[in-house]
């Protein structure tokens, strides 16, 4: 049995300043080493001053993912050494005595499955680590703290998570959840980040770091499967310990073993007193926040009557409800929405393929009108999406430059029929003997004319055809 749990770090980008100093959040726009202070440089006497804006829209957060929030949170010191740590501590939380990190126990819907929330702490992000050098003998490493003390959230899940695809999709809906939330820009470089901790039946757990982007993870969670598999079927036992991702070499190496929490000698953060987080100031947030994923789901199954697995695809990624909000009107509702998710889906299923495609929901309208009164059939909208992506062109100058117009003519169908009928003379005996095998003949048509044939007129003319 496979088991994949992730934790899931990200930048809250959309605020002001760090979290516990007044330098910018924004560390992007400055040369190495000139967005830092006393503060997030942890020299000696410099105090942290907590960021109340962090504090609320991680519990934000927290909220949307379904999480219970404490009415009290405080801070720790987590110790290790890094040279992209220069307090050599990190300042986070931790649920030692109950629940004090911002975020408790929730969950994500993904595709029909529970995906179960462990808990959501806020913490500053370390550091970060330039590699300079053409070889191993000339490779030097540069430190530049802008970074040290960026507002972060870590998500942590269950592994609840049974192949790397399932990872992809949730990644995406959160991606999409931080977003529409307003207190990230996870598309940043850097901004949102992930390791999965995988393990198979019988075997120990090994997390994976320094994964660049959602499609590597899942590329390295395919082969840490795979290289724990190989190990497992040789009586080789997986040792647990972390590994780095090569995406060099597409392979995963090891790194260290895996630290344990009694590791990290965690101690109460003294200089920043325990948080209180009032009921009104839940409600606020709560008013604050957009319409959440299963209350989408639920409007757009109920008023306009759509499958309750489109509605599912819909609702949960940001960029598909966008376009089926802006496209739809009362009367094609349910068209909308299966066009995007039968045909639009499978053409720009990435985040990267979206951010590159040229459609917009006005294209989407006009292709449903189109099919709608007879224009074009379901095979040329098809054909037209395809090019539209790639060239953004009006939807009606796309479907004159490539001859997509219905074949609707009785007499022209009834034409190509009859050169069927030639062609496929056993298949016309089948059709006569067994009914049930007539979509074959209607399939050569619509080959023949290029999916432009009105597939009902077609089947009509078939039947009569056959009866004769």
């Amino acid at each position: 049995m496979t088991k994949i749990g992730l934790e899931i770090h990200c930048q809250l980008t959309k605020l002001e300043s760090k979290l516990f100093c007044s330098c910018k959040a924004n560390y992007r726009e400055f040369e190495p080493n000139h967005n830092i202070c006393p503060v997030c440089m942890g020299l000696p006497g410099s105090l942290p001053r907590l960021n109340q804006k962090a504090v609320e829209s991680a519990t934000s957060i927290a909220m949307a993912l379904n999480c219970t929030t404490p009415e009290k949170i405080a801070f720790f010191r987590k110790n290790y050494f890094y040279p992209d740590l220069p307090k050599n501590f990190q300042i986070t939380q931790l649920n030692v005595y109950g629940d004090m990190s911002v975020g408790g126990e929730g969950y994500v819907d993904v595709e029909g499955k529970k995906i179960k929330i462990r808990r959501i702490q806020l913490e500053e992000d370390p550091g970060r680590l330039i590699y300079e050098g053409a070889s191993e003998r000339t490779k030097i490493t540069l430190v530049d703290y802008n970074r040290a003390g960026t507002p972060l959230v870590e998500i942590v899940t269950d592994p609840d998570f049974e192949n790397p695809r399932q990872v992809r999709v949730f990644l995406n809906i959160l991606s999409d959840l931080l977003e529409n939330l307003g207190v990230a820009e996870p598309g940043l470089e850097g901004a949102m980040r992930a390791d999965g901790n995988v393990s198979i039946e019988g075997g120990n757990k090994v997390e994976i770091k320094n994964i660049g982007s959602f499609h590597d993870l899942e590329k390295a969670l395919h082969f840490e499967l795979t290289r724990q598999q190989s190990l497992s079927e040789r009586d080789i036992e997986i040792a647990m310990e972390t590994r780095h991702w090569d995406d060099r070499r597409k392979i995963t190496i090891s790194s260290r073993s895996k630290e344990e929490d009694q590791d990290y000698r965690y101690f109460l953060e003294n200089d920043i007193p325990w948080v209180k987080i009032n009921q009104e100031t839940r409600n606020v947030l709560k008013e604050k926040m957009p319409e959440s994923i299963g209350s989408k789901r639920e409007r757009y199954v109920e008023k306009y009557d759509i499958a309750p697995q489109v509605a599912d695809i819909l609702s949960s990624d940001k960029y598909y409800s966008k376009l089926f909000e802006n496209a739809h009107d009362e009367s094609n509702a349910k068209d909308i929405a299966n066009l995007i998710t039968t045909d639009l889906l499978g053409f720009i299923d990435t985040k990267e393929k979206q951010q590159n495609s040229k459609i917009t929901s006005q294209h989407l309208s006009d292709l449903v009108d189109a099919m709608n009164s007879k224009v074009i059939t379901r095979n040329s909208a098809k054909v037209a999406l395809q090019e539209i992506i790639k060239s953004g062109k009006n939807t009606k100058d796309v479907l004159q430059e490539m001859d997509l117009g219905q074949v609707s003519d009785s007499s022209e169908i009834d034409m190509i029929i009859s050169q069927i009928f030639e062609e496929e003379k056993q298949a016309v005996i089948d059709a006569k003997e067994r009914p049930e095998t007539v979509n074959f003949l209607v399939g050569k048509v619509m080959q023949k004319t290029k999916g432009k044939a009105d597939p009902v007129k077609t089947l009509e003319l078939i039947k009569s055809k056959l009866d004769q």
